[in-house]
């Protein structure tokens, strides 16, 4: 089968095109033919030798990626049979080894994906659906009546975590730049914020919940508009260290989390796309052979929604 491999971590120019063995699956494992996998930050992290870089280094060969949506191939799982159309977040954290025509994967990491969605909706709605879901709702219990920030809210995960709050009953601000404004309105967001002109520090303190997607200087801001007794949770590894203790200084409860694969969730998650209350938006399709490009836009930092390859 044809794979993307990572030779050492650095620049697009590392990532090659090899031939290599399908992978031989165990017990509660399936074989997924893929047919679109989706880019994250953490992909780019990884191929710099930061993210997941350090734990999967030392395989041969390093295989990156962990979003994908296909068809089963074969299957030892009883949860699964051959045909069956699924999606799903692999092996992260470790090494998912999405970039490639083939995949193995423990049957409860996957779920069946909803006819009402194409594969590559499917892709985009893993990592970033899984990372908003188990941050909000897993383990910030937001729920109706709740004020909840959401930071850069035309991104992957902002955009997923607008949806799920408003979802969840939540009144929604999201910041973005001005030109994504009409973009956040439309998830669902009751306000939004230009994050270029807004000061932070004269804002009052109105948000139960707060989701930092960015990091650094967020995290500061973020303090200043919460609740004594709120919550905010940040995401970006090696960004936000501190924010456990910044955040106790101001009576907030602060931490980071780091998104785990989880089949149960994914099935929350598949019952919001199948009724539409949940819809990832892609910015841009590229096929299997660009993988460098997809990275560079990837790594712009200015991806509206999610990149998507296509196989």
């Amino acid at each position: 089968m044809k794979a993307i491999a990572l030779k050492t971590a650095g620049g697009t120019e590392q990532l090659e095109y090899i031939e290599t063995e399908k992978p031989e699956i165990q017990h509660d494992e399936v074989l997924i033919k893929v047919k679109a996998i989706s880019i994250n930050p953490v992909d780019v992290k990884s191929r710099n030798g930061k993210g997941m870089y350090g734990r999967i280094k030392e395989e041969n060969p390093i295989i990156l990626g962990w979003d994908i949506s296909g068809i089963v191939e074969e299957s030892k799982s009883e949860a699964f049979k051959t045909g069956d159309e699924v999606f799903g977040m692999v092996n992260f954290p470790g090494h998912g080894k999405a970039y490639a025509e083939y995949v193995s994967a423990p049957a409860n990491q996957l779920v069946l994906k909803p006819e009402n969605i194409s594969f590559e909706e499917a892709a985009a709605s893993t990592l970033v659906a899984l990372t908003a879901w188990q941050a909000l709702v897993k383990n910030a219990g937001v729920q109706k009546g709740q004020h909840v920030l959401i930071h850069a809210a035309a991104g992957g995960v902002g955009h997923m975590a607008v949806q799920i709050a408003k979802h969840s009953g939540a009144t929604v601000t999201g910041t973005s730049s001005l030109k994504n404004k009409d973009f956040v309105l439309a998830l669902g967001a009751d306000k939004h914020i230009d994050y270029h002109s807004f000061d932070w520090k004269s804002a009052p303190e109105e948000f139960d919940f707060v989701l930092d997607t960015i990091g650094g200087d967020t995290i500061d801001d973020s303090l200043e508009v919460t609740k004594t007794g709120g919550i905010i949770i940040s995401i970006p590894t090696g960004l936000n260290e501190k924010v456990t203790e910044k955040a106790a200084a101001k009576g907030v409860k602060g931490y980071p989390i780091l998104v785990h694969s989880d089949g149960e969730d994914m099935k929350q998650i598949a019952g919001l796309l199948e009724t539409g209350a949940l819809k990832p938006h892609i910015s841009k399709i590229f096929p299997f052979e660009q993988i460098r490009e997809a990275h560079l836009a990837q790594e712009t930092g200015r991806t509206v929604g999610k990149i998507v390859i296509k196989l």
